[in-house]
Protein backbone atom coordinates (compact mmCIF):
# COMPACT_ATOMS: atom_id res chain seq x y z
CA UNK A 1 0.00 0.00 0.00
CA UNK A 2 2.84 2.53 0.46
CA UNK A 3 4.35 1.98 -2.82
CA UNK A 4 0.69 2.48 -4.35
CA UNK A 5 0.97 5.67 -1.90
CA UNK A 6 4.34 6.59 -3.09
CA UNK A 7 3.89 6.10 -6.67
CA UNK A 8 0.99 8.00 -6.98
CA UNK A 9 2.50 10.96 -5.18
CA UNK A 10 5.51 10.74 -7.63
CA UNK A 11 3.14 10.83 -10.53
CA UNK A 12 1.35 13.81 -9.11
CA UNK A 13 4.34 15.21 -8.98
CA UNK A 14 5.58 14.35 -12.11
CA UNK A 15 1.89 16.27 -13.66
CA UNK A 16 2.50 19.20 -11.47
CA UNK A 17 5.89 19.98 -13.07
CA UNK A 18 5.07 18.96 -16.03
CA UNK A 19 2.55 21.95 -16.32
CA UNK A 20 4.37 24.09 -14.68
CA UNK A 21 7.28 23.95 -17.71
CA UNK A 22 4.18 24.08 -20.37
CA UNK A 23 3.04 27.14 -18.68
CA UNK A 24 6.44 29.14 -19.53
CA UNK A 25 8.82 27.76 -21.82
CA UNK A 26 12.26 28.54 -21.54
CA UNK A 27 14.66 28.65 -24.42
CA UNK A 28 18.36 29.47 -24.95
CA UNK A 29 19.82 30.28 -27.94
CA UNK A 30 23.06 28.91 -27.93
CA UNK A 31 24.48 26.46 -24.95
CA UNK A 32 28.40 27.42 -25.69
CA UNK A 33 29.84 30.64 -26.36
CA UNK A 34 33.02 32.71 -26.28
CA UNK A 35 33.94 34.79 -23.12
CA UNK A 36 31.92 38.24 -23.80
CA UNK A 37 29.57 37.06 -26.01
CA UNK A 38 26.21 37.03 -25.46
CA UNK A 39 23.21 34.15 -24.52
CA UNK A 40 19.66 35.04 -25.82
CA UNK A 41 17.22 33.47 -23.22
CA UNK A 42 13.36 33.66 -24.12
CA UNK A 43 11.02 33.24 -21.69
CA UNK A 44 7.30 32.61 -23.30
CA UNK A 45 3.71 32.07 -21.90
CA UNK A 46 0.26 32.39 -23.38
CA UNK A 47 -2.47 33.49 -21.74
CA UNK A 48 -6.35 34.79 -22.26
CA UNK A 49 -6.77 38.27 -22.26
CA UNK A 50 -7.99 39.03 -18.65
CA UNK A 51 -5.37 37.10 -17.38
CA UNK A 52 -1.62 39.44 -15.99
CA UNK A 53 1.88 38.64 -16.17
CA UNK A 54 4.82 39.73 -13.97
CA UNK A 55 8.21 38.68 -15.95
CA UNK A 56 11.33 38.95 -13.37
CA UNK A 57 13.77 41.59 -14.01
CA UNK A 58 17.32 40.67 -12.79
CA UNK A 59 20.79 41.81 -12.78
CA UNK A 60 22.22 38.68 -12.45
CA UNK A 61 21.31 34.95 -13.13
CA UNK A 62 23.65 32.95 -10.99
CA UNK A 63 26.89 34.22 -11.67
CA UNK A 64 26.09 35.09 -15.59
CA UNK A 65 25.15 38.96 -15.90
CA UNK A 66 22.59 40.55 -17.32
CA UNK A 67 23.50 42.75 -20.30
CA UNK A 68 20.43 43.54 -21.69
CA UNK A 69 16.80 43.10 -20.59
CA UNK A 70 14.79 43.04 -24.17
CA UNK A 71 11.06 44.69 -24.15
CA UNK A 72 8.17 42.31 -24.13
CA UNK A 73 6.92 40.80 -27.31
CA UNK A 74 2.97 40.58 -27.33
CA UNK A 75 1.61 38.24 -30.20
CA UNK A 76 -2.40 38.07 -30.24
CA UNK A 77 -3.33 34.03 -31.00
CA UNK A 78 -6.86 33.34 -31.64
CA UNK A 79 -8.23 35.83 -28.50
CA UNK A 80 -5.53 34.74 -26.82
CA UNK A 81 -2.05 36.76 -26.27
CA UNK A 82 1.25 35.12 -26.35
CA UNK A 83 3.96 36.99 -24.25
CA UNK A 84 7.49 36.55 -25.42
CA UNK A 85 10.79 38.04 -22.49
CA UNK A 86 14.38 37.88 -23.70
CA UNK A 87 17.45 38.48 -21.34
CA UNK A 88 20.88 39.15 -22.27
CA UNK A 89 23.44 37.01 -20.59
CA UNK A 90 26.87 37.04 -20.51
CA UNK A 91 30.79 35.96 -18.53
CA UNK A 92 34.12 37.19 -19.02
CA UNK A 93 35.07 33.82 -17.29
CA UNK A 94 35.68 30.43 -19.31
CA UNK A 95 33.81 27.32 -17.46
CA UNK A 96 30.32 25.74 -17.09
CA UNK A 97 27.17 27.56 -15.36
CA UNK A 98 24.00 26.90 -14.76
CA UNK A 99 21.57 29.29 -15.21
CA UNK A 100 19.25 29.25 -12.39
CA UNK A 101 15.24 28.85 -12.41
CA UNK A 102 13.23 31.94 -12.10
CA UNK A 103 9.48 32.69 -11.20
CA UNK A 104 6.90 34.15 -13.74
CA UNK A 105 3.53 35.28 -12.02
CA UNK A 106 0.39 34.67 -14.05
CA UNK A 107 -2.58 36.15 -11.82
CA UNK A 108 -0.32 36.57 -8.68
CA UNK A 109 0.38 32.30 -9.14
CA UNK A 110 4.38 31.48 -9.51
CA UNK A 111 5.39 29.81 -12.14
CA UNK A 112 9.01 28.14 -12.53
CA UNK A 113 11.67 28.66 -15.87
CA UNK A 114 13.51 25.53 -16.81
CA UNK A 115 17.45 25.73 -15.61
CA UNK A 116 19.62 25.44 -18.31
CA UNK A 117 23.77 24.72 -18.26
CA UNK A 118 25.86 26.52 -20.93
CA UNK A 119 29.26 26.32 -21.33
CA UNK A 120 32.05 29.65 -21.72
CA UNK A 121 35.25 29.15 -23.64
CA UNK A 122 38.19 31.09 -23.81
CA UNK A 123 39.25 32.51 -27.36
CA UNK A 124 41.84 30.78 -28.68
CA UNK A 125 44.62 32.93 -30.70
CA UNK A 126 47.05 31.45 -32.96
CA UNK A 127 50.15 33.51 -32.88
CA UNK A 128 51.83 32.00 -35.56
CA UNK A 129 49.20 33.06 -37.89
CA UNK A 130 49.86 36.45 -36.52
CA UNK A 131 52.42 39.28 -37.20
CA UNK A 132 55.17 39.59 -34.18
CA UNK A 133 56.82 43.19 -34.27
CA UNK A 134 59.80 44.30 -32.18
CA UNK A 135 58.80 46.08 -28.81
CA UNK A 136 58.46 49.74 -29.50
CA UNK A 137 61.34 52.80 -28.23
CA UNK A 138 60.41 54.34 -25.35
CA UNK A 139 58.86 57.82 -26.41
CA UNK A 140 59.68 60.81 -24.55
CA UNK A 141 56.76 62.91 -23.20
CA UNK A 142 57.06 66.90 -23.35
CA UNK A 143 56.75 68.18 -19.92
CA UNK A 144 56.37 71.37 -21.23
CA UNK A 145 53.04 70.36 -23.17
CA UNK A 146 51.45 68.53 -20.98
CA UNK A 147 50.12 71.36 -18.43
CA UNK A 148 48.26 73.12 -21.55
CA UNK A 149 46.37 69.73 -22.21
CA UNK A 150 45.43 69.83 -18.53
CA UNK A 151 44.56 73.62 -18.56
CA UNK A 152 41.99 72.88 -22.05
CA UNK A 153 40.71 70.11 -20.19
CA UNK A 154 39.91 72.05 -17.10
CA UNK A 155 38.58 75.05 -19.39
CA UNK A 156 35.83 72.51 -21.49
CA UNK A 157 34.90 70.71 -18.28
CA UNK A 158 33.90 74.27 -16.46
CA UNK A 159 32.04 75.37 -19.97
CA UNK A 160 29.98 71.59 -20.06
CA UNK A 161 29.26 72.49 -16.31
CA UNK A 162 28.16 76.05 -17.14
CA UNK A 163 26.40 74.95 -20.03
CA UNK A 164 24.45 72.37 -18.37
CA UNK A 165 23.56 75.23 -15.34
CA UNK A 166 22.31 77.37 -17.87
CA UNK A 167 20.51 75.11 -19.74
CA UNK A 168 18.64 73.43 -16.09
CA UNK A 169 17.62 77.59 -15.23
CA UNK A 170 16.15 78.39 -18.25
CA UNK A 171 14.72 75.22 -18.40
CA UNK A 172 13.26 75.67 -15.00
CA UNK A 173 11.99 78.78 -15.79
CA UNK A 174 10.02 77.93 -19.51
CA UNK A 175 8.06 75.39 -17.10
CA UNK A 176 6.86 78.21 -14.76
CA UNK A 177 6.27 80.06 -17.75
CA UNK A 178 4.10 78.01 -19.32
CA UNK A 179 2.68 76.97 -15.88
CA UNK A 180 1.14 80.69 -15.46
CA UNK A 181 0.39 81.11 -19.07
CA UNK A 182 -2.89 77.95 -18.62
CA UNK A 183 -6.28 79.96 -19.49
CA UNK A 184 -8.77 77.12 -19.26
CA UNK A 185 -8.46 73.83 -16.75
CA UNK A 186 -8.65 72.17 -20.45
CA UNK A 187 -5.48 73.76 -21.78
CA UNK A 188 -4.07 72.84 -18.24
CA UNK A 189 -4.96 68.87 -18.79
CA UNK A 190 -4.09 68.55 -21.96
CA UNK A 191 -0.43 70.52 -21.57
CA UNK A 192 0.32 68.19 -18.70
CA UNK A 193 -1.09 64.83 -20.42
CA UNK A 194 1.66 65.66 -23.13
CA UNK A 195 4.20 66.49 -20.58
CA UNK A 196 3.08 63.04 -18.95
CA UNK A 197 3.93 60.71 -22.32
CA UNK A 198 7.18 62.90 -22.90
CA UNK A 199 8.26 61.57 -19.26
CA UNK A 200 8.26 58.01 -20.78
CA UNK A 201 7.51 57.01 -17.42
CA UNK A 202 5.75 53.60 -17.97
CA UNK A 203 8.66 52.65 -20.32
CA UNK A 204 11.38 52.90 -18.40
CA UNK A 205 9.17 50.50 -15.44
CA UNK A 206 7.98 53.52 -13.05
CA UNK A 207 4.29 52.65 -13.92
CA UNK A 208 3.04 53.31 -10.03
CA UNK A 209 4.15 56.85 -10.70
CA UNK A 210 2.91 57.28 -14.36
CA UNK A 211 -0.51 56.10 -13.28
CA UNK A 212 -0.37 58.56 -10.00
CA UNK A 213 0.58 61.49 -12.66
CA UNK A 214 -2.52 60.40 -15.00
CA UNK A 215 -5.03 60.02 -12.50
CA UNK A 216 -4.08 63.56 -10.75
CA UNK A 217 -4.43 65.33 -14.06
CA UNK A 218 -7.87 64.47 -14.31
CA UNK A 219 -9.03 64.78 -10.48
CA UNK A 220 -7.18 68.44 -11.40
CA UNK A 221 -9.20 69.01 -14.14
CA UNK A 222 -12.59 67.87 -12.28
CA UNK A 223 -12.21 69.84 -9.27
CA UNK A 224 -11.37 73.24 -11.35
CA UNK A 225 -13.62 72.64 -13.63
CA UNK A 226 -16.75 71.34 -12.53
CA UNK A 227 -16.06 72.28 -9.05
CA UNK A 228 -16.25 68.18 -7.30
CA UNK A 229 -13.84 67.77 -4.70
CA UNK A 230 -11.79 65.14 -6.69
CA UNK A 231 -8.76 65.10 -4.85
CA UNK A 232 -9.40 64.01 -1.34
CA UNK A 233 -11.92 61.78 -2.79
CA UNK A 234 -12.36 58.22 -3.23
CA UNK A 235 -12.37 56.93 -6.70
CA UNK A 236 -16.77 55.55 -5.24
CA UNK A 237 -16.55 59.15 -4.20
CA UNK A 238 -15.34 60.89 -7.19
CA UNK A 239 -17.57 59.13 -9.93
CA UNK A 240 -20.94 59.55 -7.38
CA UNK A 241 -19.93 63.51 -7.08
CA UNK A 242 -18.81 63.88 -10.81
CA UNK A 243 -23.00 61.98 -11.36
CA UNK A 244 -24.60 64.96 -8.98
CA UNK A 245 -22.49 67.47 -10.23
CA UNK A 246 -23.43 66.75 -14.19
CA UNK A 247 -27.47 67.09 -12.77
CA UNK A 248 -27.33 70.06 -11.10
CA UNK A 249 -25.09 71.71 -14.32
CA UNK A 250 -27.12 69.86 -16.38
CA UNK A 251 -24.66 68.53 -18.63
CA UNK A 252 -24.98 65.91 -21.36
CA UNK A 253 -22.85 62.69 -20.29
CA UNK A 254 -22.87 59.22 -21.30
CA UNK A 255 -22.93 56.04 -18.66
CA UNK A 256 -19.74 55.26 -21.15
CA UNK A 257 -17.79 58.51 -20.10
CA UNK A 258 -18.44 57.49 -16.27
CA UNK A 259 -17.40 53.68 -16.83
CA UNK A 260 -14.47 54.51 -18.79
CA UNK A 261 -13.25 57.51 -16.22
CA UNK A 262 -13.86 54.78 -13.43
CA UNK A 263 -12.06 52.12 -14.77
CA UNK A 264 -8.98 53.84 -15.47
CA UNK A 265 -9.47 54.81 -11.25
CA UNK A 266 -9.97 51.76 -10.41
CA UNK A 267 -7.14 50.37 -12.29
CA UNK A 268 -4.97 53.27 -10.50
CA UNK A 269 -6.16 52.00 -7.81
CA UNK A 270 -4.91 48.70 -7.96
CA UNK A 271 -1.33 49.47 -9.25
CA UNK A 272 -0.60 52.53 -6.63
CA UNK A 273 -1.99 49.64 -3.24
CA UNK A 274 -1.74 46.40 -4.92
CA UNK A 275 1.37 46.46 -6.53
CA UNK A 276 -0.65 45.54 -9.96
CA UNK A 277 0.73 45.79 -13.30
CA UNK A 278 -0.74 45.99 -16.46
CA UNK A 279 0.61 45.16 -19.78
CA UNK A 280 1.80 47.54 -22.05
CA UNK A 281 -1.51 47.99 -24.18
CA UNK A 282 -3.20 48.59 -21.36
CA UNK A 283 -2.09 51.40 -19.63
CA UNK A 284 -1.72 52.75 -23.67
CA UNK A 285 -5.61 52.37 -23.59
CA UNK A 286 -6.22 54.05 -20.69
CA UNK A 287 -4.24 57.16 -21.31
CA UNK A 288 -6.63 57.24 -24.73
CA UNK A 289 -9.34 56.93 -22.00
CA UNK A 290 -8.32 59.36 -19.93
CA UNK A 291 -7.73 62.30 -22.48
CA UNK A 292 -11.12 61.36 -23.75
CA UNK A 293 -13.01 61.43 -20.88
CA UNK A 294 -11.21 64.93 -19.96
CA UNK A 295 -12.09 66.22 -23.86
CA UNK A 296 -15.75 65.09 -22.90
CA UNK A 297 -16.53 66.63 -19.63
CA UNK A 298 -15.29 69.81 -21.06
CA UNK A 299 -17.69 69.81 -23.84
CA UNK A 300 -20.26 69.15 -21.85
CA UNK A 301 -20.17 71.94 -19.61
CA UNK A 302 -22.14 74.61 -19.82
CA UNK A 303 -21.01 77.76 -21.60
CA UNK A 304 -21.72 80.65 -19.08
CA UNK A 305 -21.02 84.36 -19.98
CA UNK A 306 -20.28 86.54 -17.27
CA UNK A 307 -19.93 90.45 -17.22
CA UNK A 308 -16.64 91.52 -15.80
CA UNK A 309 -16.42 94.44 -13.82
CA UNK A 310 -13.31 96.49 -15.12
CA UNK A 311 -12.34 98.67 -11.80
CA UNK A 312 -12.21 94.60 -10.02
CA UNK A 313 -10.08 93.08 -13.29
CA UNK A 314 -7.52 96.05 -12.90
CA UNK A 315 -7.09 95.50 -9.00
CA UNK A 316 -6.50 91.97 -9.37
CA UNK A 317 -3.94 92.74 -12.45
CA UNK A 318 -2.11 95.30 -10.58
CA UNK A 319 -1.90 92.71 -7.54
CA UNK A 320 0.00 89.94 -10.05
CA UNK A 321 2.38 92.10 -11.41
CA UNK A 322 3.32 92.73 -7.73
CA UNK A 323 3.49 89.47 -7.04
CA UNK A 324 5.54 88.38 -10.33
CA UNK A 325 7.93 91.09 -9.86
CA UNK A 326 8.64 90.38 -6.21
CA UNK A 327 8.80 86.30 -6.89
CA UNK A 328 11.41 87.48 -10.11
CA UNK A 329 13.58 89.48 -7.19
CA UNK A 330 13.29 86.67 -5.06
CA UNK A 331 14.27 83.91 -7.94
CA UNK A 332 17.33 86.07 -8.91
CA UNK A 333 18.82 86.21 -5.50
CA UNK A 334 18.36 82.84 -4.86
CA UNK A 335 20.12 81.52 -8.47
CA UNK A 336 23.06 84.38 -7.52
CA UNK A 337 23.31 82.05 -4.03
CA UNK A 338 23.32 78.80 -5.59
CA UNK A 339 25.27 79.90 -8.97
CA UNK A 340 28.03 81.48 -6.66
CA UNK A 341 28.50 77.93 -4.06
CA UNK A 342 27.95 75.92 -7.37
CA UNK A 343 30.79 78.02 -9.19
CA UNK A 344 32.90 77.53 -5.99
CA UNK A 345 32.45 73.73 -5.48
CA UNK A 346 32.80 72.95 -9.30
CA UNK A 347 36.05 74.96 -9.36
CA UNK A 348 37.63 73.06 -6.44
CA UNK A 349 36.35 69.96 -7.28
CA UNK A 350 37.31 70.59 -10.81
CA UNK A 351 41.23 71.67 -9.89
CA UNK A 352 41.88 67.99 -7.83
CA UNK A 353 40.26 65.88 -10.64
CA UNK A 354 42.67 67.33 -13.41
CA UNK A 355 45.65 67.76 -10.78
CA UNK A 356 44.94 64.28 -8.39
CA UNK A 357 42.21 62.02 -11.14
CA UNK A 358 38.83 61.08 -10.55
CA UNK A 359 39.53 57.96 -8.33
CA UNK A 360 41.58 60.00 -5.18
CA UNK A 361 38.67 62.60 -5.51
CA UNK A 362 36.16 60.16 -5.42
CA UNK A 363 38.19 58.34 -2.87
CA UNK A 364 38.96 61.61 -0.66
CA UNK A 365 35.02 62.52 -0.65
CA UNK A 366 33.76 59.37 -0.25
CA UNK A 367 35.97 57.23 1.60
CA UNK A 368 37.95 54.13 1.14
CA UNK A 369 38.10 51.65 3.29
CA UNK A 370 41.26 50.14 1.62
CA UNK A 371 42.99 52.98 0.93
CA UNK A 372 42.50 53.55 4.83
CA UNK A 373 44.70 50.52 5.32
CA UNK A 374 47.22 51.24 3.16
CA UNK A 375 48.05 54.47 4.26
CA UNK A 376 47.51 53.28 7.92
CA UNK A 377 50.41 52.75 10.08
CA UNK A 378 51.79 49.15 9.25
CA UNK A 379 52.67 46.28 11.71
CA UNK A 380 55.59 43.90 11.71
CA UNK A 381 55.19 41.05 14.00
CA UNK A 382 55.41 37.13 14.40
CA UNK A 383 52.28 35.06 14.74
CA UNK A 384 51.57 31.31 15.95
CA UNK A 385 54.01 28.54 16.69
CA UNK A 386 56.41 27.76 14.52
CA UNK A 387 56.36 31.15 14.21
CA UNK A 388 55.05 33.25 11.05
CA UNK A 389 56.78 36.54 10.72
CA UNK A 390 54.75 38.71 8.30
CA UNK A 391 53.80 42.88 7.90
CA UNK A 392 50.40 43.68 8.08
CA UNK A 393 48.26 47.08 7.98
CA UNK A 394 46.51 46.40 11.27
CA UNK A 395 47.50 44.14 14.18
CA UNK A 396 45.90 40.76 13.51
CA UNK A 397 43.59 39.52 16.24
CA UNK A 398 43.67 35.95 17.58
CA UNK A 399 40.69 34.19 16.56
CA UNK A 400 39.61 29.92 17.25
CA UNK A 401 38.46 28.39 14.06
CA UNK A 402 38.48 24.72 15.26
CA UNK A 403 34.52 24.76 15.04
CA UNK A 404 35.18 25.07 11.14
CA UNK A 405 37.60 22.01 10.72
CA UNK A 406 36.29 17.98 10.65
CA UNK A 407 36.76 16.48 13.44
CA UNK A 408 38.67 14.00 12.28
CA UNK A 409 41.04 16.42 11.31
CA UNK A 410 41.30 18.04 15.05
CA UNK A 411 42.25 14.82 16.32
CA UNK A 412 45.73 14.77 14.26
CA UNK A 413 46.32 18.74 15.66
CA UNK A 414 48.07 19.06 19.03
CA UNK A 415 47.88 23.06 18.60
CA UNK A 416 46.31 25.14 16.54
CA UNK A 417 46.64 29.38 16.77
CA UNK A 418 44.80 31.72 13.91
CA UNK A 419 44.89 35.61 13.64
CA UNK A 420 42.96 37.71 11.07
CA UNK A 421 41.67 40.99 9.92
CA UNK A 422 38.32 41.07 8.48
CA UNK A 423 36.21 37.96 7.00
CA UNK A 424 36.61 36.07 4.08
CA UNK A 425 33.17 37.72 2.44
CA UNK A 426 34.16 40.90 3.29
CA UNK A 427 35.91 43.84 1.09
CA UNK A 428 39.29 42.28 2.67
CA UNK A 429 40.76 39.85 4.93
CA UNK A 430 43.95 38.49 6.05
CA UNK A 431 44.53 35.44 8.14
CA UNK A 432 47.49 33.74 9.60
CA UNK A 433 47.12 29.95 10.93
CA UNK A 434 49.96 27.76 12.00
CA UNK A 435 49.27 23.41 13.05
CA UNK A 436 51.63 21.56 15.46
CA UNK A 437 50.77 18.15 15.02
CA UNK A 438 50.64 15.13 17.46
CA UNK A 439 53.04 13.27 15.60
CA UNK A 440 55.50 13.46 13.04
CA UNK A 441 53.62 13.91 9.47
CA UNK A 442 54.85 14.43 6.32
CA UNK A 443 52.02 17.08 5.28
CA UNK A 444 51.53 17.18 1.43
CA UNK A 445 50.64 20.58 0.73
CA UNK A 446 48.87 20.01 -2.55
CA UNK A 447 46.28 18.25 -0.23
CA UNK A 448 46.19 20.45 2.29
CA UNK A 449 45.94 23.26 -0.05
CA UNK A 450 42.95 21.31 -1.71
CA UNK A 451 41.80 21.83 2.20
CA UNK A 452 42.04 25.22 2.68
CA UNK A 453 39.77 25.93 -1.04
CA UNK A 454 36.86 23.65 0.41
CA UNK A 455 36.87 25.82 3.66
CA UNK A 456 36.15 28.79 1.63
CA UNK A 457 33.43 26.94 -0.42
CA UNK A 458 31.60 25.99 2.47
CA UNK A 459 31.52 29.18 3.42
CA UNK A 460 29.38 30.05 0.08
CA UNK A 461 32.40 30.69 -2.35
CA UNK A 462 31.06 29.87 -6.15
CA UNK A 463 32.39 29.45 -9.28
CA UNK A 464 36.27 29.28 -7.72
CA UNK A 465 39.24 29.26 -10.27
CA UNK A 466 42.50 27.57 -8.78
CA UNK A 467 45.85 28.47 -10.29
CA UNK A 468 48.74 27.14 -7.86
CA UNK A 469 52.97 27.62 -8.24
CA UNK A 470 55.62 27.38 -5.64
CA UNK A 471 56.41 30.26 -3.78
CA UNK A 472 59.94 31.01 -2.27
CA UNK A 473 60.47 33.86 0.84
CA UNK A 474 63.34 36.11 0.36
CA UNK A 475 65.25 33.71 2.99
CA UNK A 476 64.71 31.02 0.58
CA UNK A 477 61.79 28.58 2.32
CA UNK A 478 59.48 27.06 -0.19
CA UNK A 479 55.98 26.65 -0.18
CA UNK A 480 52.87 26.52 -2.37
CA UNK A 481 51.07 29.37 -3.87
CA UNK A 482 47.06 28.78 -4.44
CA UNK A 483 45.40 32.09 -6.29
CA UNK A 484 42.64 32.90 -8.48
CA UNK A 485 38.88 33.84 -8.14
CA UNK A 486 35.66 32.62 -7.14
CA UNK A 487 31.99 34.81 -6.80
CA UNK A 488 29.96 34.99 -3.69
CA UNK A 489 25.54 35.43 -4.28
CA UNK A 490 23.92 37.82 -1.53
CA UNK A 491 21.13 35.49 -0.55
CA UNK A 492 19.24 39.05 0.46
CA UNK A 493 20.17 40.92 -2.29
CA UNK A 494 20.56 37.89 -4.77
CA UNK A 495 23.83 40.20 -6.36
CA UNK A 496 26.87 38.62 -6.90
CA UNK A 497 30.05 40.37 -5.59
CA UNK A 498 33.83 38.78 -7.53
CA UNK A 499 36.43 38.17 -4.89
CA UNK A 500 40.73 37.56 -5.40
CA UNK A 501 42.19 35.36 -3.29
CA UNK A 502 45.63 33.79 -2.60
CA UNK A 503 46.81 30.92 0.00
CA UNK A 504 50.23 30.70 1.21
CA UNK A 505 51.16 26.96 2.29
CA UNK A 506 54.28 25.75 4.04
CA UNK A 507 55.24 22.67 6.26
CA UNK A 508 58.45 23.97 8.78
CA UNK A 509 59.29 22.50 11.84
CA UNK A 510 57.20 19.74 12.39
CA UNK A 511 53.96 21.53 11.53
CA UNK A 512 51.82 23.52 8.66
CA UNK A 513 51.33 27.56 8.27
CA UNK A 514 49.30 29.66 5.87
CA UNK A 515 48.55 32.78 5.00
CA UNK A 516 45.60 33.62 3.51
CA UNK A 517 44.63 36.64 1.69
CA UNK A 518 40.95 37.74 -0.09
CA UNK A 519 39.52 40.41 -1.61
CA UNK A 520 37.03 42.00 -3.99
CA UNK A 521 38.34 41.86 -7.49
CA UNK A 522 39.06 45.08 -8.90
CA UNK A 523 40.17 46.95 -5.95
CA UNK A 524 43.76 48.66 -6.42
CA UNK A 525 44.38 49.43 -3.07
CA UNK A 526 43.51 46.11 -1.78
CA UNK A 527 45.83 45.00 -4.76
CA UNK A 528 49.11 46.89 -3.11
CA UNK A 529 48.32 45.91 0.37
CA UNK A 530 48.02 42.05 -0.69
CA UNK A 531 51.38 42.52 -2.55
CA UNK A 532 52.71 44.12 0.39
CA UNK A 533 51.78 41.44 2.49
CA UNK A 534 53.04 38.92 0.51
CA UNK A 535 56.32 40.51 0.09
CA UNK A 536 56.85 40.43 3.93
CA UNK A 537 56.08 36.87 4.83
CA UNK A 538 58.80 34.95 6.19
CA UNK A 539 59.66 31.49 8.08
CA UNK A 540 62.72 30.53 10.05
CA UNK A 541 64.30 28.25 7.69
CA UNK A 542 64.94 24.23 9.09
CA UNK A 543 68.18 22.51 8.49
CA UNK A 544 67.63 19.01 7.00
Amino acid sequence: MKKVVFAFGVFLLTMFVYGQQKQVLTTIDTTKNKIGAEFKLTLKTTIDTASKVAFPNPKMLGVLEVIQSYPIDTLRKEGRYELIKRFGLTQFDSGRYTIPRMTVLINNKPYFTDSIKVEVDNVVVDTLKQKLYDIKPIAEVSSSKSWIWKLLLFVLFLAAIGAFVYWFVKKRQIKKIEKEDFKTPIEKATSLLNSLEKKQLWQKGEVKEYYSELTNIARNYIEEAIEVPAMESTTSELIEGLRKASQKKKMSLSPETFENLEKVLKQADLVKFAKSKPLDFEITEDRKKIESAIVILDKAIPVVVEQEDELILNELQRKEQIRLQLLRKRKKRIQITVGAVLGVVVFTLSFMIVTKGFSFVKDVILGNDSKELLEGEWVYSDYGNPGVTIETPVVLKRVDLSKSLPKDGMALIKEMQSFTHGSILGKFQVLVSTYKFKQETEVDLAKAMEGSLQLIQSQGAQNMIVKQEEFDTKLGVRGLKGYGTFSFVNSITKTSTKFYYEILLFHQDGGLQQVCISHEEGDEYANQISERILNSVELKRVSN
